[in-house]
């Protein structure tokens, strides 16, 4: 069938079958589709929608644009798992759980992604780490995967390479916030590293992709339903991103905090708390534990004895860090020649966050993108973030800033003055921090 045929069908309301879906797909990868085609067929789907099965097609066919790993030659003797997240502001989740995981008899080849806009990104902070080589060859990938039991590295434009010129093209053309786009533009990368088992982390909040706890849901229910359909067991969480979830925002910075976390040296609870669940459902999903308070005790205890931290340590190594990232930190990461604190104009307790403004304020100091070609400054960020319900006064401020120069201090404390408000009467609910939790 004609390219033009398949996008009239789905323009007009109908239903699209895998061999449909798989042509289309193939003419993406080989370029015989052309850019208004795909631009039109982004269209289509987001106004009209896709169903399960369709879904279902289009993250296998993306997936198998390109190269499928898989672990059976490896003779791994656990199952093959990963996490993913929608993005948001001091998310280092990925940091801490890829060698908990690891250490409780999982393998975890998390392939990961660029900050870009208010969002960071694991890929970033990775590369804040001297020598560390993110972009190793499959090969490569593979055997530290096998030795280590995590590899945390970026995309290759082997994996699902459909998804990457179709996501360029429904970046200009409106049509990103298509939930069956989405889902399968997560998934064709994900299920491209030949998992086993996935959980997602959906943020629902101000400085989330999906604002509101409904379009969470949505997209988590599509990602573990889609998933499951493509026959890879996944639970999807929804958690808050009203406030930033750890106490440090930037790529260097919080590569320290998550060595905190790991060396149990700093707290960090919002960060620990919601490490330590999604790496338990990746070990109940990966039948590593009988139920989730099971897998919840082994996470931890691989935290607590220093197996996790010793996992992430070989990680870096084997990659081209520095073996003894996790004793000497401050060596090695970069670090900002001004950190100054930012004090509120009152004193009171935090009630509200504008996290996208704080995400933003990290942009501006040099720390993020707003483009994917655009450098970024490492040593820069935030750290001592005041949390959502928190005291802040004279001698607690609202963050330190880590800059170059002084006027990016000036302007970071402006910002981070209008993102926070102070009441110095009440204090706010509490929120949860794991809002929902949904299946295929």
């Amino acid at each position: 069938m004609l390219p033009q045929e398949i996008i009239r069908t789905k323009r007009d309301g109908g239903s699209l079958d895998d061999g449909q879906i798989a042509q289309f797909i193939a003419g993406v990868t080989d370029g015989s589709v052309s850019e208004g085609q795909v631009a039109a067929f982004a269209m289509a789907v987001f106004f009209r929608g896709m169903t399960t099965a369709e879904c279902a097609a289009l993250t296998r066919a993306m997936m198998h644009s390109g190269t499928v790993l898989h672990w059976h030659d490896q003779n791994l003797p656990g199952p093959v798992l990963d996490k993913h997240s929608t993005g948001g502001v001091g998310d280092g989740t990925s940091l801490v759980l890829a060698p908990i995981v690891a250490a409780c008899g999982g393998f975890v080849p998390m392939i990961s992604g660029r900050g870009l806009g208010h969002t960071g990104g694991t890929l970033d902070k990775f590369e804040s780490i001297p020598g560390y080589n993110a972009s190793p060859s499959l090969a490569r990938f593979r055997e530290v995967v096998r030795g280590v039991g995590c590899a945390i590295i970026g995309q290759t434009a082997d994996l699902a390479p459909a998804d990457k010129r179709i996501y360029a093209i429904r970046d200009v053309t409106a049509t990103v916030e298509s939930v069956p786009l989405i889902t399968a533009s997560i998934l064709s990368k994900k299920l491209a590293a030949g998992l086993h088992g996935l959980v997602m982390d959906v943020k629902a909040g101000n400085g989330a992709f999906m604002p509101t706890t409904r379009r969470a849901r949505l997209l988590a229910q599509s990602i573990a339903t889609v998933a499951g359909a493509a026959g890879v067991p996944t639970v999807s969480l929804v958690t808050d991103m009203h406030s930033p979830l750890g106490r440090a925002a930037g790529n260097a910075v919080e590569m320290h905090e998550a060595i905190g976390v790991l060396t149990r040296r700093s707290s960090s609870p919002r960060l620990t708390d919601l490490s330590l669940r999604l790496a338990a459902e990746l070990l109940l999903i990966g039948g590593l534990a009988r139920d989730l308070a099971d897998a919840t005790q082994r996470c931890q205890a691989a935290l607590d004895s220093g197996t996790a931290a010793e996992r992430f340590a070989q990680m870096v190594g084997a990659l081209g860090g520095p073996h003894d990232i996790l004793e000497r930190p401050h060596r090695h990461l970069p670090s900002a020649p001004i950190a100054r604190p930012v004090f509120a104009a009152t004193s009171g307790v935090v009630t509200h966050i504008d996290t996208r403004a704080v995400g933003l304020a990290v942009v501006a100091l040099g720390g993020g993108r707003t483009r994917p070609q655009d450098a970024i400054d490492h040593a820069v960020g935030l750290t001592d973030v005041a949390e959502h319900g928190s005291p802040v006064n004279a001698d607690r401020p609202l963050a330190i800033v880590h800059a170059r120069r002084d006027e990016q201090v000036l302007a970071a404390a402006e910002a981070l003055r209008a993102a926070f408000v102070i009441d110095g009467a009440r204090k706010p609910a509490r929120r949860r921090l794991v809002q929902d939790r949904l299946t295929g």
